[in-house]
């Protein structure tokens, strides 16, 4: 759950003080639009994006204008815009109207959870404006702090000497930005960015920290964001039909995170845990159908339901069912993969059998008794399968899979296809 932009950025930096940008929405008239010029001399149009899309400016998605017309054609080129980065392909719905603040020095400033550090820390900058890591190491300043205490301005002031930030600039900053402590932390957010932060002077010569542009991630399993009252459709985005089926379970016991990484994949992996899912993700390639985390000790209801959707959209296609996990600590291996077991069985009795190399790997609680009982349904279903311990290292694991792929691709499923309509089990 991630948002971006001013436009809903703006409302929340409101509710803790922190001064902005001047912004108008999607609807502005005519009229709300020259204002905006005349009172700021120049305006920026930027498309608005449901969920958290980066790299717009780098990707042309900025319009400037400094007359009506002008806004009015970037508007057009920009409302319905899409855009794609990395793996995510997203297309706008409007466009937000933002007054220019002029001013001589950027600020960048984020708070978020450090695994590194393992507490809340913050990342602070002169250099803002530009993309961190590509700020100079001797300008960039990253400092955890006590969650207990909160974003204390010693904290912030320490930090702007340690990168000899221009002492112009410290006083205001130290003054507003624990202010965001009080928005990252008392609604449930995960991350929150300000890039860039321009130091806008007033007739005096003062500088005030004013945000130009916002990002923030929530937890969505954390009710506190809810208090915003932002609107849901905020957090739409183009899910397919198995992941919004998959994601209205997250609210039982147990994780079910998903992502379709290749809808034309062979190796469907159900995943458990993190760090065995970036690993099965990055060596099955284009292979895998989805990027999964099933774990967190999920009852057997949950898993059989999730393993029955899985089952749905993808076993008609899959060579392989992957089933895949490290060493738990807490979750019962028996009950999920009985889970498993059965969604599989009823799978074949309601649709009929497909062709599948079965292939695990797991430890952890009950594993012996969860290995039977997944080991019964192959042989009851007549499907090949493998069965790894505790002690086998992953990527070779993940390698069998590879090389069972191979094998279905290459005749073996054709094979197994014959054996299954036979009535031949082995």
């Amino acid at each position: 759950m991630n948002v971006t932009g001013m436009h809903y950025g703006a409302q929340m930096l409101r509710f803790v003080g922190f001064p902005t940008s001047e912004v108008l929405g999607p609807s502005a008239s005519e009229e709300e639009i020259k204002g905006l010029i005349e009172r700021h001399g120049e305006i920026f149009i930027k498309p608005v994006f449901r969920g958290g899309v980066g790299k717009k400016g780098k990707a042309g998605l900025v319009g400037r204008a400094k007359d009506l017309l002008t806004a009015l054609r970037e508007k057009e080129r920009l409302f319905f815009v899409e855009h794609v980065h990395a793996y995510q392909r997203a297309k706008a719905n409007g466009v937000t109207f933002e007054g220019a603040v002029p001013a001589k020095h950027e600020v960048y400033f984020s708070i978020t959870d450090s695994t590194r550090f393992r507490a809340p820390t913050v990342t602070l900058t002169h250099v803002g404006g530009m993309d961190i890591e590509e700020v100079e190491k001797r300008h960039v300043a990253q400092v955890p702090f006590d969650s207990l205490t909160g974003l204390k301005a010693f904290v912030i002031a320490n930090a702007l000497i340690a990168i000899e930030a221009p002492k112009e600039i410290i006083s205001p900053l130290v003054q507003h930005l624990p202010k965001l402590w009080e928005l990252y932390h008392d609604y449930g957010m995960t991350t929150l960015e300000l890039n860039p932060i321009r130091m806008r002077p007033d007739k005096g010569g003062r500088l005030t920290p004013v945000a130009c542009d916002f990002k923030c991630g929530f937890d969505r399993d954390d009710p506190r964001w809810q208090r915003l009252q932002l609107p849901p459709s905020l957090f739409a985005v183009d899910y397919s039909e198995f992941e919004l089926e998959i994601n209205q379970l997250r609210t039982h016991q147990g994780q079910s995170d998903v992502y379709v990484i290749n809808p034309t994949g062979t190796i469907l992996a159900p995943t458990f845990g993190g760090g065995a899912n970036s690993l099965v993700t990055e060596l099955l390639g284009d292979d895998a159908i989805i990027s999964s985390d099933f774990g967190g000790n999920p009852p057997y209801e949950k898993m059989k339901e999730v393993a029955r959707i899985c089952f749905r959209h993808w076993l008609a296609q899959a060579n392989v069912l992957f089933i895949i996990g490290g060493k738990s600590n807490n979750t019962d291996i028996f009950e999920t993969y009985r889970a498993m077991a059965d969604a599989l069985r009823e799978h074949f009795a309601a649709h009929g059998p497909t062709p599948l190399y079965v292939v695990t790997g797991r430890g952890g609680p009950n594993l012996v008794r969860g290995f039977g009982a997944l080991r019964d349904t192959c042989e009851a279903l007549g499907l090949p399968y493998r069965l790894f311990g505790f002690d086998s290292d992953i990527s070779e694991v993940i390698q069998h899979a590879r090389a069972a792929d191979q094998w279905m691709k290459a005749g073996g499923r054709a094979e197994l296809a014959k054996r299954l309509a036979g009535g031949a089990h082995g």
